[in-house]
């Protein structure tokens, strides 16, 4: 049975954790025989090749870590798993003996590294965990497992791990939740682990969002760890000691999906005034998109552009400052007012340049 199969048997989380780095022997094996100690893990990790954002960062041991994680695992018992990022490591890492391998990120961004390494897999007994692309981009995403299906590698899993955004203020990788879920929704079969690590970029933030990503039913986690965090030589801040995983993993509330009939009998009608309220949502969309349309004659027959900033502006400020009212935050309020302008402006452009639709 594949790995795909087997997690579907698993108690959820099916985690794996390990160090970021490879940095010597004696650190894999001592980490990885203290995650094993603690009974609740399934994979071992550790970046042997590093791709990093500058040049004089720790760009990974290279292939002489290879058999490190190879002992780790044949010590613990435990399969292992490292990263690939171009045809030469993917032999290398069949060469040592890999059975596990994921796609980082920066690789998943590259359509062309995709089809080289799964090509260079073609024919192997192999299992694939893909990372999202650094930027949000689902097709991208979908379109690296289907180039590993086509090279008959079907034993194919997800790992969320977040998306490039500029300077903000709480995560490293923005976790964008809707994106994973929409993989869900178009590849249900694909099992889904979190990398709290990455999103998170700090230690602080792996337990809430490995919670997050337990409530909207992820099948597993992956977490950094390491025997002393604060002198790691790549990702320090991300890092726990398998105390600390421990304490994650025993502190997570795993729910059920299943539901008593009376719990989803009162669910259920609480879904249907749900659906009442979309469609009424819809309907009172529908008519101020009639009005933008009248608007947008208006302008038309007096030759005034379709954006007016200012009044935009004031529009913007005033829903904001009404967040609170309705219990919405304002990032949420503020994705709607998008939302409904570009499709007001999609409304007036019909009717201000017919001859051109």
């Amino acid at each position: 049975m594949n790995l795909k199969d087997q997690i579907k048997n698993i108690e959820r989380p099916f985690v794996i954790a390990g160090p970021c780095s490879a940095e010597t022997e004696e650190q894999v094996l001592k980490i990885c025989q203290d995650i094993a100690a603690l009974g609740s893990i399934h994979m071992l990790r550790a970046g042997i090749w590093k791709p990093r954002t500058r040049p004089n960062s720790f760009e990974g041991v290279g292939s002489e870590a290879l058999p490190w994680l190879i002992k780790a695992g044949e010590v613990t018992g435990l399969p292992v798993i490292t990263e690939v990022a171009n045809k030469e490591h993917v032999e290398a890492a069949l060469k040592a003996g890999f059975k596990n391998l994921w796609i980082g990120a920066r690789t998943t961004v590259n359509p062309f590294t995709v089809q080289e390494i799964a090509e260079a897999l073609a024919g192997s007994d192999v299992t694939v965990m893909i990372k999202n692309p650094v930027n949000p981009d689902l097709q991208l995403w979908l379109g690296a497992f289907e180039r590993f299906e086509k090279e008959g590698i079907n034993d194919l899993l997800a790992i969320h791990r977040g998306f490039s955004f500029y300077n903000h203020a709480k995560y490293r990788n923005v976790p964008n939740w809707e994106i994973p879920i929409a993989l869900k929704e178009n590849r249900p079969d694909i099992p889904i682990i979190c990398d709290p690590s990455h999103i998170g970029g700090t230690r602080e933030l792996l337990m809430p969002i490995s919670q997050k990503a337990m409530d909207l039913n992820f099948d597993g986690l992956m977490i950094e760890t390491h025997p002393n965090p604060a002198e790691a030589w790549s990702d320090a801040k991300q890092q726990v000691t398998a105390e600390g995983l421990e304490k994650i993993l025993d502190s997570l509330v795993l729910r059920s999906q299943q539901l008593d009939q009376n719990v989803l009998n009162v669910i259920e009608d609480m879904r249907e005034k749900v659906l009442s309220l979309d469609d009424h949502l819809f309907e009172l969309l529908g008519e101020r998109m009639k009005i933008s349309e009248e608007i947008g004659q208006l302008k038309r027959e007096n030759n005034i552009t379709i954006l007016q900033h200012e009044h935009w502006k004031k529009v913007i400020a005033a829903r904001l400052s009404k967040s609170d009212d309705f219990n919405l935050t304002e990032r949420f309020v503020r994705q709607i007012m998008d939302a409904i302008h570009q499709e007001s402006i999609r409304h007036q452009t019909r009717v201000m340049n017919p001859d051109k639709n």
